[in-house]
């Protein structure tokens, strides 16, 4: 199925290119429907297209070492997938599947050929659009890498929660305990040596409905701030957990540069003794 022009001017990826540009790509990228649940490609197949989503969603998944299907994308309306393997004319290395019923402009390695061949300036339009969100991208990465979870904190705290957390803390702190115990024992001292005149005779009972009310109140305000500490520290788990998700890529990536060095040694020792042999 033809793709609309129209239907491309709403694609950020193709943003800045011209009428005679959108018209060119218009007649070379066809328009694909897909069930839901249908494959749109499989992990080890030939990456020769690249699809961009219209409407619906897709699932982008790949197989991890437990063979367990791990999600790891799944693009929003204007955005690509596959794109990667049909550059590089590599074999895809997830697998699409579409969520709902979906619609999406399908791409391929040629399509863009031909764009580039009529009309070159049209490369470097869509250069500038993966620029923009590779820095944005970098940016996002540098926020949430460098975020103090302490302020992410204080930025979500409302008075309500601040005062919660005082009584928190000044309910659980020895300077509450004494100063209680001396206000109780002045209570009780003054009503017992009142005697009959005191307005709150043994066995006090007006104390006990004071004390009531203050348990009544101070329980759910530590409450509170019992529930604000489970959501600190959910956010520092999930902070460390993404520093540490970071960290193992990064050594991973170190692992496989480390296995190509050592390949590439292992050719240049070849090549070494191949030029020492003896002829």
């Amino acid at each position: 199925m033809a793709c609309d022009p129209e239907t491309l001017r709403q694609v950020p990826l193709f943003a800045l290119l011209d009428d005679d540009e959108i018209a060119v790509l218009a007649s070379q990228v066809k328009l694909q429907t897909f069930a839901p649940r249908q494959r749109i490609y499989r992990a080890g197949e030939a990456g020769g297209r690249g699809y961009i989503v219209v409407s619906g969603g897709v699932r982008v998944t790949t197989v991890d070492e437990d063979q367990q299907e791990v999600e790891v994308d799944r693009p929003a309306v204007g955005e690509f997938f596959g794109f990667a393997s049909m550059l590089d004319q590599t074999p895809h290395q997830t697998s699409a599947v579409a969520a709902g019923e979906a619609v999406c402009i399908e791409v391929d390695r040629r399509d863009i050929m031909v764009l580039l061949e009529r009309k070159p300036h049209a490369g470097m339009d869509m250069l500038a659009v993966l620029g923009k969100q590779y820095h944005g991208s970098q940016r996002l990465v540098r926020v949430r890498s460098t975020r103090n979870p302490n302020e992410v904190i204080e930025e979500l705290t409302t008075l309500g929660n601040r005062i919660a957390d005082e009584v928190a803390r000044f309910g659980g702190s020895w300077t509450f305990i004494i100063a209680f115990f001396f206000v109780l024992a002045t209570y009780t001292s003054i009503n017992v040596w009142l005697g009959r005149q005191a307005w709150d005779p043994y066995p006090f009972i007006l104390l006990n409905l004071f004390l009531s009310m203050l348990a009544a109140v101070q329980a759910p305000v530590i409450m509170m701030s019992q529930n604000r500490q489970d959501v600190k520290d959910r956010l520092r788990g999930e902070l460390d957990y993404a520093i540490n998700r970071r960290a193992e890529l990064e050594i991973q990536g170190l692992a496989r540069k480390l296995n190509l060095l050592g390949e590439k040694l292992e050719d240049v020792a070849e090549l070494v003794r191949d030029l020492q042999a003896p002829r």
